[in-house]
């Protein structure tokens, strides 16, 4: 059987019904930033306030992928292209299902991330810039890996020895070196607010 075989089924329950019956839009945020930026911890915490809120939502971890879905992919440059197509489509699959999801990856070639769009209906994919100097994302350094990348010990490390290539015109941008979570939280539900509205 050849990919010429395989037709998209379409399913019984649109994506236009589950909206109306979740009450809100579906739609991805992806989070983009460098390693150390806060992606992981502002998308759990927007996440936290949607569920707080009613809204149907979830988060797909950088991590907590590569754990499962993405455990036979490495960090060449192909294996990380791979690793956002494989993501974007999963991020697909939940906003047909009605949900809010959350991407919190690298995703450091704006290629992928407009591949990653392309993906989604117009106004369905918000890239959010996780803007965060260089500097301040190596001081933190929560799982030490700016130390084991400077030491030589992980090539290929975005933001160190391979590129980050920054959103030129993101949806939106929030500023983690200087803003706390609770405002940047803030920040994304005002922006956010026409697509949480009731469908």
């Amino acid at each position: 059987m050849s990919n010429a075989d395989i037709v998209w089924h379409d399913a019984a329950v649109s994506q236009t019904e589950r909206e109306r019956k979740n009450n809100h839009s579906a739609f991805v945020l992806w989070f983009t930033g460098l390693s150390g930026s806060g992606k992981s911890t502002l998308a759990n915490a927007i996440d936290r306030y949607f569920h707080d809120h009613g809204y149907r939502s979830y988060v797909l971890d950088g991590d907590n992928v590569r754990h499962g879905l993405n455990n036979d992919l490495g960090f060449s440059e192909e294996d990380r292209v791979e690793n956002i197509r494989r993501i974007s489509e999963v991020a697909r699959l939940f906003v047909d299902a009605g949900h809010i999801v959350s991407t919190a990856f690298i995703s450091p070639y704006a290629d992928d991330r407009a591949r990653a769009r392309e993906r989604l209906p117009d106004g369905r994919f918000i890239e959010v810039f996780v803007d965060c100097p260089l500097e301040t994302c190596e001081a933190r350094d929560p799982k030490g890996l700016y130390k084991k990348a400077r030491s030589g010990e992980i090539p290929s490390f975005t933001g160190i020895s391979a590129p980050y290539e920054a959103p030129v015109d993101p949806d939106i941008t929030l500023q983690t070196g200087t803003r706390s979570t609770e405002e940047n939280v803030h920040e994304l539900v005002e922006q956010l607010e026409d697509l949480l509205r009731p469908s």
